[in-house]
């Protein structure tokens, strides 16, 4: 009984080794290949990628589009203003003239009495002999002469006596003071000069005392 248990051991042993020697002698199952279909439905088609690259490439093209409208737009502008600011100057230049002729018409409609009387002057000079009354007659014309300047904002600079000033006057030489409170004075006027509204018009030319 115990010699049919020890070899039923010793056969199943055996039928182990043989079984363990068939396992690894079998060849190893190589991993199933994926198949296209599986790969294709992993990898997205280009078709499909397609319409998210359409509408950056629309976006770029509006960008693009924008700013050349804003450059457009700003190009006509500084046209525009570049126009109006050349009309504007010629306006200006052309105002500016008028106003020049239309001042020096005034003057010298002023200046016309002034003319009438001179005329008168010498007409009536011919047959007057009185040197007094020609005197007198120059005189007031010079006088009426002097308003009209005046009404006009001119006025005569006050030089004899004041101290030499380069604002209002321009030394032709220098003599000797008279006296000694008279260096550096005016002492004499050679040529007056005259305010235009406060302004120097002329200067006067004076003499100035050392």
């Amino acid at each position: 009984m115990n010699g049919r248990i020890v070899e039923n051991g010793r056969a199943s042993k055996k039928e182990k080794d043989m079984n363990t020697e068939e396992m690894d002698n079998k060849p190893e199952t190589q991993p199933e290949e994926v198949q296209p279909e599986t790969a294709q439905a992993e990898t997205p088609s280009s078709s499909e990628t397609q319409p998210e690259e359409a509408p950056v490439a629309a976006e770029e093209v509006s960008v693009e589009e924008k700013l050349q409208k804003e450059v457009a737009e700003w190009k006509d502008k500084y046209t525009r203003l570049f126009a109006e600011f050349d009309n504007f100057r010629k306006r200006t230049i052309k105002e500016r003239a008028d106003l020049i002729s239309s001042s020096t018409a005034d003057v010298l409609k002023d200046m016309l009495p002034v003319i009438d009387d001179f005329d008168r002057a010498v007409k009536a000079n011919e047959n007057v002999d009185d040197i007094a009354v020609v005197k007198e007659g120059f005189v007031l014309i010079h006088s009426k002469f002097y308003k009209k300047l005046e009404s006009k904002g001119l006025k005569p600079i006050d030089a004899t006596g004041k101290p030499f000033d380069t604002d209002f006057h321009e030394a032709i030489t220098s003599f000797p003071a008279p006296s000694e409170d008279m260096k550096g004075k005016v002492v004499d006027e050679v040529e007056k000069g005259y305010l235009l509204n406060d302004k120097v018009l002329r200067f006067s030319k004076v003499v100035i005392g050392q």
